[in-house]
């Protein structure tokens, strides 16, 4: 699909007299291509400069179903007048039989605020008859619609209104005009990334065409010398978590935006965490660039009126507060970056499970059990209709073949799971439980403004890799373990790990 798409792009420029293409998003309806599909091969094509993109974004209002029945039946404030000008007066239960709840409880309200009605005892009566009063929200609703929903058709009052009344909302349509680039051809000549032994044989390399080399592109890293313990315990937990079928997040960016932290993980910006003694904030740069910006404005209506049956957290969401840089305190920003593309790939979601084994920073005091940074292991299961034993299966088939065979759970709370359930395993060494990580279901107020289907669940659970390590290799301080004090001897000398039915066991 993407490869027909873009030779019906090379072909429109081609023969089209303005050697434009306006806005992609008509052209793709036109030609019946996906636009994200278009979009790929517009990116495509720019690399190998076949073709140069400006973005173009169009923004109008839709209307809600509640404005849409506004409009053709009027407002609940109207609907409510007429009918106790038809009664005479009503009782609020009666009131609610005769239009509905809801239309009753928001039409009451903005009659009472108009003046149109008084309470007389238990009953409600009319100040007002109903011509002579004006449906201004229909009004303008109509109005709105007769100018195909422009955004100018609105002033800034009513569009706060409407929105705030939930009537309308406003949808900005990103799309692309594409002209020729610099090295456009009608047809795209698919360009060599090596130097083969064929291409000398035969000599074709002095007129193939090749891909520029891109020298600012570190190369592979060299291995060489002994795995430190830690390396030795990650290796071995990453391989047990891709024998389960997980695949591994990318994740060697340690600076994060608040945004991604802690904001699209439904935690409020009001959280102690966020507090400087409890995070690393970055001061340069201080601010991150961007951030998905429908998203962004999904979160923060989460944050502030909720949605998927939460009322959120009623207060001022702030952007400021949102795109702060910090060292990351949790793999789980990776986590609300992995599901929101996964909500929005092409081909619409797909059952997936990640994890990952990397370092976070927490501004903590140190001592023989706290370091400033550690390593997070981290993994989660995105599928419909997962259930509390999914996890609790998925838990402890992971930490029976790390050798940690007698668990218990215990409900917690965290920001952005519910249910939470504490980790315990049982120490034989220590006769004693302890506790090893952290899991749950992620919330829906962190899920839905991600666009994931509503009947999808995501599970997932959390624990360091410091404590398991410490705990294997006899080792009773962390900065023995990790750190700048860390004995380099211990990398030659530390054994390798086996599992023999269930309990750990070395041998050097």
């Amino acid at each position: 699909m993407s490869q027909s798409s873009e030779a019906a792009l090379l072909t429109f420029l081609s023969s089209s007299p303005e050697a434009v293409i306006p806005d992609t998003y008509p052209w793709s309806e036109s030609n019946k291509f996906d636009h994200a599909t278009v979009v790929g091969a517009i990116k495509s094509l720019s690399g190998d400069q076949y073709v140069t993109a400006e973005n173009v974004e169009k923004s109008f209002y839709t209307l809600t179903k509640e404005g849409e029945s506004i409009v053709s039946d009027g407002s609940q404030e109207v609907l409510v007048l007429k009918a106790l000008n038809v009664a005479g007066k009503l009782s609020i239960a009666d009131l609610q039989t005769k239009v509905g709840k809801n239309v009753a409880k928001i039409g009451m309200g903005n009659c009472m605020k108009a003046k149109w009605v008084k309470k007389d005892g238990p009953d409600l009566v009319p100040l007002k008859k109903d011509d002579e009063v004006e449906d201004t929200v229909q009004k303008i609703l109509q109005t709105l619609k007769e100018a195909d929903f422009r955004p100018d058709a609105l002033s800034d009052k009513n569009a706060k209104d409407l929105k705030k009344r939930k009537l309308v909302s406003l949808v900005t349509l990103k799309s692309f005009k594409v002209t020729r680039g610099p090295q456009y051809a009608s047809e795209r000549v698919k360009k060599a990334a090596d130097l083969t032994k064929e291409m000398l044989d035969s000599g074709s390399w002095e007129t193939e065409q090749f891909k520029p080399y891109n020298f600012q592109v570190l190369g592979e890293k060299v291995g060489g010398g002994y795995l430190h313990p830690l390396l030795k315990v990650r290796s071995e937990f990453r391989n047990i978590l891709m024998e389960m079928g997980f695949s591994e997040m990318p994740t060697n960016k340690w600076v994060e935006s608040s945004f991604w932290n802690f904001d699209s993980l439904f935690q409020p910006q009001s959280h102690p965490a966020r507090d400087a003694h409890d995070t690393f904030f970055i001061k340069n740069p201080a601010e991150t660039v961007s951030v998905p910006e429908e998203y962004y404005e999904r979160v923060k209506e989460m944050h502030e009126k909720g949605g998927a049956g939460s009322i959120g957290y009623r207060y001022n969401f702030k952007k400021e507060e949102a795109f702060k840089n910090l060292l990351r305190t949790h793999t789980t920003a990776v986590s609300s970056q992995m599901l929101y593309k996964l909500a929005n790939q092409p081909g619409g979601f797909k059952p997936a499970r990640h994890f990952s084994i990397d370092r976070v920073f927490r501004n903590e005091t140190m001592d023989a059990t706290h370091l400033c940074e550690f390593h997070q292991v981290e993994g989660w299961v995105a599928d419909y209709d997962l259930s509390l034993g999914d996890l609790l299966g998925t838990i402890e088939t992971f930490l029976n073949k790390i050798g940690i065979t007698q668990l218990r759970f215990k409900p917690a709370f965290n920001p952005y799971t519910e249910p939470s359930m504490e980790i315990f395993g049982y120490h034989p060494d220590l006769k004693k439980w302890t506790e090893i990580g952290n899991s749950g279901m992620f919330r829906p107020e962190m899920l839905r403004p991600m666009g994931l289907p509503e009947d999808v669940r995501v599970i997932a659970w959390g624990l360091s890799l410091e404590r398991p390590t410490m705990i294997k290799y006899r080792i009773d301080n962390i900065r023995d373990l990790f750190g700048h004090k860390v004995e380099m001897a211990r990398t030659r000398t530390a054994p390798l790990l086996e599992q023999r039915n269930g309990d750990i066991t070395t041998s050097t």
